[in-house]
């Protein structure tokens, strides 16, 4: 749909005609967004190629019926002496079209399928088609919606569809395409309008405010633009209600009061606060955007868009970036860094969710809450790969705890049951000291039957199975282990760290195991942290798995095709350098 030349405001006595009529396109030069469709018509109706039944499909507001009416005046035109033939340019010298755009032309008739359905009405339709035009050049039969047409009403349309006389033309507009019959689709010349974006949509208000004498921000205008969804009457409408609140200035403030908005940087600053597991934060953060207007479901939505945005910007970071505005380019990325893409799409997941229930729920601003707080705790949860890679390490690991295997150093510590996907014996970056032996403690009850932690790991496992998972969390990605030996532990934390997770941890532990535990903090770089690790020596297994005979034939084999990671335990170094096609298949395949 789009910019066209309507008419000038009228005098006070006259009534208001809204903009998305007012301005509503007369001439196919006049349609915005719709380049393709707009040049395979033109050349159609100057080359008399056009088909005899057209189907225009596409999401509301995009200029379907629109589109359709220029086709009527285009085929008819006859010029101011009615001796000139169809064109693809201005129509206003004609009376034939004049007379179609005020809708008083007996042989363009447009049809409402909605109200319309039965087969009776197809009948006095198909009756009429037989007579030729009393003024025109072509009968055009309009019908909007089709979709909606019987069984029966489409059954009575088939055979005049394909056969029908020389003057007939029939325009379907529908936004429902796949529910029409394939039986009418296959008669038809199909063409597909689509989604005007966001930034013609901005420009093309920017001109109706021009001709409005009505200024206007321009971010006021890309929020109209960007709540539009690319149908121009949407748009159009939301830009009349802006012109109606705020007189002759349409103001940011205003537009985002009356579609309940909140500031994106606001909203990237609430998403980071969640990610992080500040939950205290994150809900005086909503509150504070409540508080000023915004609706906590527009919120929610606004978080899964920036959802979708941080996944753009990790997998297409050049193309993402070039679609963003400097603040949100820049804190968007700082972001994008530290998330993982199984992170976000559990988030998108939860966002899916979260949404559906704000919406049904009696209260939105404590739905949205409660979905913030189960996104933080989600943040701190392990991927499906950490939990496969979890049961595989307590299934192999009597008790919970052992020795590391070999003498070698594990991922910060772990039990000897860790798999081998997590394990860095030797010459990697993740390595640790050893556990020493376990000193002597006093009577308590750790002597009693209480298992004692012999590795970070195996601390982190035992706040998770408390319900402690923000600890749990901190635990794994931001601290550094330097030693670790039965009743003491040093760390060094990172900036993400609590300042307090020394203390905390150190009373968590003497309260959970019955023995005194201390933990200290110290300025030694330590080892690298435990997700750290689990990446490096998750590196190292798929490089071997690529070094191998077998898997390097197959790529050979099969040009341009990767190595994927599959969920299920990974296989120990031992197997995998025997056994790598039959053992590594369950966790690593080509894809091409």
């Amino acid at each position: 749909m789009s910019e066209g030349t309507g008419p000038a405001p009228a005098g006070g006595t006259a009534p208001y005609r809204v903009l998305a009529r007012k301005y509503r396109p007369q001439t196919f030069a006049d349609l915005i967004g719709q380049d393709a469709l707009v040049r395979t018509l033109s050349n159609a109706i100057e080359t008399g190629r056009l088909p005899h039944a057209i189907v225009l499909t596409g999401v509301r507001g995009v200029g379907k019926t629109t589109t359709a009416r220029i086709i009527a005046k285009a085929i008819n035109y006859a010029g101011p002496d009615g001796s000139a033939g169809p064109t693809t340019g201005p129509t206003d010298d004609c009376p034939i079209c004049q007379a179609i755009a005020e809708d008083r032309l007996t042989d363009v008739l447009e049809m409402d399928a909605a109200s319309r359905t039965g087969v009776n009405d197809i009948r006095e339709l198909i009756e009429g088609v037989r007579y030729r035009p009393t003024r025109a050049r072509y009968k055009v039969y309009i019908i909007d919606e089709v979709h909606m047409l019987s069984t029966a009403a489409f059954n009575a349309l088939l055979k005049t569809l394909e056969e029908p006389p020389p003057h007939v033309v029939f325009i379907f507009a529908t936004t429902e395409i796949r529910k029409v019959p394939v039986t009418v689709l296959s008669r038809c010349m199909r063409f597909d309008l689509r989604r005007v974006d966001q930034t013609t949509l901005a420009q093309h208000f920017a001109r109706i405010c021009e001709r409005e004498a009505v200024s206007a921000e321009p971010e006021a205008l890309n929020l109209i633009a960007r709540a539009a969804d690319g149908s121009v009457r949407d748009g159009l409408s939301l830009l009349d209600q802006a012109m109606a609140v705020g007189e002759e200035l349409v103001q940011t403030a205003v537009v985002k009061e009356m579609l309940g908005l909140a500031d994106r940087s606001r909203i990237l600053e609430l998403y980071d606060a969640v990610m992080r597991g500040e939950v205290p934060a994150a809900l005086e953060s909503l509150r504070s955007l409540y508080d000023v207007g915004a609706d906590p479901v527009v919120v929610l939505q606004d978080m899964l868009e920036i959802t979708h945005t941080l996944t753009r910007l990790k997998l297409l970071p050049q193309q993402a970036a070039a679609e963003l505005p400097e603040n949100e380019r820049v804190q968007g990325g700082a972001m994008a860094e530290k998330l993982s893409v199984p992170a976000l799409t559990r988030n998108w997941q939860f966002l899916l969710k979260g949404i559906s229930e704000a919406q049904q729920a009696p209260q939105p601003l404590q739905a949205a809450e409660m979905v913030l707080i189960r996104l933080a705790f989600a943040a701190e949860l392990p991927t499906p790969g950490d939990l496969v890679r979890r049961l595989s390490d307590a299934a192999a690991a009597p008790g919970g705890g052992g020795v590391p295997m070999g003498g070698g150093a594990t991922d910060g510590g772990a039990s000897g049951g860790a798999s081998a996907s997590l394990r860095v014996e030797q010459g990697g970056q993740a390595l640790a000291q050893t556990a020493p032996e376990a000193r002597s403690v006093p009577e308590t009850k750790a002597q009693a039957g209480i298992p004692q932690p012999q590795s970070l790991k195996a601390v982190v496992d035992l706040a998770r199975k408390h319900g402690e998972l923000r600890l749990a969390g901190h635990l794994r990605n931001d601290v550094h282990l330097v030693r670790f030996e039965a009743g003491r532990i040093e760390l060094n934390p990172g900036e993400h760290a609590p300042r307090d997770l020394t203390g905390t941890l150190g009373k968590l532990l003497t309260d959970w195991t019955g023995s005194r535990w201390v933990v200290s903090v110290s300025d030694a770089p330590g080892q690298p942290s435990l997700t750290q690790q689990e990446a490096a020596a998750e590196l190292r297994l798929r490089n071997q798995v690529l070094e191998h005979p077998l898997v390097q034939a197959v790529l050979e084999a099969f040009p341009g095709a990767e190595l994927a990671r599959v969920s299920g335990p990974m296989d120990s170094d031992a197997e995998l350098g025997t056994a790598v096609p039959d053992e590594a298949g369950s966790d690593m395949e080509e894809e091409g």
